[in-house]
C-alpha cells in the first residue's frame, strides 16, 4: 500500500468512527463509554474487513472454493465476535449471551456492507478499464492502418535496394537486412494484444546491433540482457521505448566516453528493465522519442495494460540518465 492509499483508508476508518458515534450513540452510556463501545467495533470491523479483502477472497472466493470462503469467513467473525465481547465485557460487565449477539449482528452486517460495496466498486473500475483498453485498441487499431504501407511491396522494394548494393559492401547489406527485420516485427508480429517476451527481446537486440552501426566509436553500449523463461508474453513494443529514447539523448562528448547500459531480466513473472545513458548538463530530460510515441504514452498503455502491476521511476544525476521499469506480467 502506498503513502496515499494509507492515508486514505485511515481517513476513512476515522471518518466511520465519528459516524458510528453520531448515528449509534447509546445516550444512556457515558460519552467515555459510548467512545470505547464505537472503537471496539472499529477495531474488529477494520481487522475483519482486511482480512476478508485481501486474503480470503482473493484465495478463496476468486478460486471457486465456495466451502472454504465461507467456512473461513464464518469463523472470523465468530472469533471477533467473541474477542470483542470478552473485551467489552471486561471494561463495562454486561449479560454475556446479549453481549456475544450483538457483537456478531454488528460485526456480521457492517463487514459485509464495507466488503461487498469494496467489491461492488472494484467491479465497475475493472468494468470502466475494459472498456478504456477496448477504446483505446480500436484508436491504435485505426492509427495503424492508417499509417500503415502494404508491406509486401515495401519489402519488394527492399529486395530490390538489397540486389542493388555491390557485394562487397557488406556493412551496407546487412544494416539494410537489419532494418528489414525490424521492420518485419513491427508489422507482422506487433498487430496482437501481446507477443512472446523471447521476440520482443530479439527485437531489442537487433535494434541495438543496429544502433551500434549507426553510432561512432565514441559511444558504448554495454547491454546486460538474459533469455526470458519461454511461456511469458508482453504487449509489444514497450521497452523499446526506453532504449529509443537512450540512443536518440545519450550524450555527444567529443573528450570523454558515451556510454548506453541495458539491463533486461525475469524474475519468475517479473520483469525488471533498466535503461540508462549518460547525458549532457543542460540537456533536458527525454519525454518523447524519434518517431512521436513518447514516455508519455508509454505510461498510458501502461495504465491500461498492466494497471497496478507496474511501477516506472526515474534517475537523473549529472551526467547521467536512469529509467527503471517492473511489470508483472502474471
Amino acid at each position: 500500500m502506498t503513502k496515499k492509499a494509507f492515508i486514505y483508508h485511515l481517513l476513512f476508518w476515522l471518518g466511520m468512527y465519528g459516524f458510528w458515534l453520531i448515528f449509534f450513540r447509546n445516550y444512556t452510556f457515558t460519552l467515555t463509554r459510548n467512545l470505547s463501545v464505537q472503537f471496539c467495533y472499529l477495531v474488529f470491523i477494520t481487522a475483519d474487513y482486511y482480512l476478508l479483502y485481501t486474503l480470503v477472497i482473493p484465495r478463496f472466493l476468486l478460486k471457486r472454493k465456495y466451502f472454504l470462503f465461507l467456512v473461513l469467513s464464518l469463523g472470523i467473525l465468530i472469533l471477533s465476535a467473541v474477542l470483542r465481547s470478552l473485551v467489552a465485557w471486561s471494561l463495562y460487565p454486561m449479560p454475556a449471551g446479549r453481549l456475544l449477539t450483538g457483537s456478531m449482528v454488528n460485526i456480521s452486517i457492517w463487514v459485509f456492507l464495507l466488503t461487498g460495496g469494496r467489491m461492488l466498486l472494484d467491479r465497475i473500475r475493472h468494468e470502466q478499464q475494459l472498456e478504456r483498453v477496448e477504446k483505446e485498441k480500436v484508436r491504435s487499431e485505426l492509427e495503424f492502418l492508417k499509417a500503415q504501407v502494404n508491406p509486401h511491396a515495401l519489402f519488394n522494394s527492399l529486395n530490390t535496394v538489397y540486389g542493388q548494393i555491390d557485394k562487397s559492401n557488406t556493412i551496407a547489406r546487412d544494416t539494410l537486412l537489419q532494418f528489414s527485420e525490424l521492420l518485419r516485427y513491427q508489422l507482422y508480429d506487433c498487430g496482437t494484444d501481446k507477443v512472446n517476451l523471447g521476440k520482443e527481446i530479439a527485437y531489442i537486440r537487433n535494434y541495438i546491433d543496429f544502433q551500434r552501426l549507426r553510432k561512432n566509436d565514441r559511444l558504448r553500449v554495454d547491454a546486460d540482457i538474459q533469455e526470458p523463461r519461454p511461456e511469458l508474453s508482453i504487449a509489444p513494443l514497450l521497452l523499446i521505448v526506453l532504449v529509443e529514447n537512450a540512443f536518440k539523448f545519450v550524450s555527444n562528448f567529443p573528450d570523454r566516453e558515451n556510454r548506453i547500459s541495458i539491463r533486461i531480466c525475469t524474475k519468475g513473472k517479473v520483469l525488471y528493465c533498466s535503461v540508462g545513458n549518460t547525458k549532457e548538463r543542460l540537456q533536458a530530460i527525454p519525454t518523447r522519442n524519434s518517431n512521436g510515441i513518447g514516455i508519455a504514452n508509454l505510461k498510458r498503455r501502461l495504465d491500461l495494460l498492466y494497471e497496478g502491476k507496474y511501477t516506472y521511476a526515474t534517475e537523473t544525476e549529472d551526467h547521467l540518465y536512469i529509467t527503471k521499469l517492473k511489470i508483472d506480467l502474471s
